[in-house]
C-alpha cells in the first residue's frame, strides 16, 4: 500500500521561485522568437501553465500525450498520441515534461519530433532523476534534480491521484 508523506519534498514556494528563474533564462534564450510550448500531458499541465505565464512573451501552445508508467514503475512500452496534428516544421519547440526518469519515453518522443524538422528542440523539465536514466538524455532546462523516489503532486500522479497537490510529495510504500 502507498502512503503520502505529508511533508513536501519541494514546496509550492520553491516551485514558484524556480519556475520564475527558468522562465527568465528561456525568455533570454528565445528573445526575438516565438517558441512553441509543447506540453506532455497529463503530468506537465500545471508546470506548463505556470511557466507560460511566467515567460511573459509571445508563445504558442500545443499538447501531446506520452505514457509509460504503470503504477509506480516506468514500463517498457511507450504510447504517444496527438502527434499527427502537430505542425512544428521550422518552429522553435520547447518540449515541456514533468519528470525525466529512465529517458525512454522522452527519447521516443524527441525522435518523432525531430522527424518533423523543427528549427530547434529543447527539453524543459520540472524534475530530473539522473540516477534512473537508461537512455542518454539531458534536459536543457531543469527545475530540480531528485533521487530515485516516487513523487506526486503539481501534476504528477499515482493512478490518477494527487495531481492537484500544490507541491511535490514523496509517495512511500507502507
Amino acid at each position: 500500500m502507498m502512503r503520502l508523506n505529508p511533508e513536501p519534498l519541494i514546496s509550492p514556494e520553491r516551485i514558484a521561485a524556480r519556475v520564475g528563474e527558468m522562465a527568465a533564462q528561456i525568455r533570454a534564450d528565445y528573445a526575438g522568437r516565438r517558441p512553441l510550448l509543447l506540453c506532455v500531458l497529463k503530468g506537465a499541465a500545471f508546470f506548463t501553465a505556470d511557466l507560460a505565464r511566467a515567460l511573459a512573451m509571445d508563445t504558442d501552445l500545443e499538447f501531446v500525450r506520452a505514457r509509460s508508467y504503470v503504477g509506480t514503475r516506468s514500463g517498457g512500452e511507450v504510447s504517444l498520441s496527438r502527434m499527427d496534428d502537430l505542425k512544428i516544421t521550422g518552429r522553435h519547440v520547447l518540449l515541456i515534461e514533468d519528470i525525466v526518469d529512465t529517458g525512454r519515453t522522452l527519447s521516443r518522443l524527441c525522435g518523432r519530433l525531430r522527424d518533423c524538422e523543427p528549427a530547434s528542440l529543447a527539453l524543459v523539465t520540472l524534475l530530473d532523476k539522473p540516477g534512473r536514466r537508461e537512455v542518454s538524455m539531458r534536459a536543457d532546462y531543469t527545475g530540480f534534480e531528485i533521487g530515485n523516489q516516487f513523487v506526486v503532486g503539481y501534476g504528477l500522479d499515482y493512478e490518477e491521484q494527487y495531481r492537484q497537490l500544490p507541491g511535490v510529495y514523496l509517495l512511500e510504500e507502507d
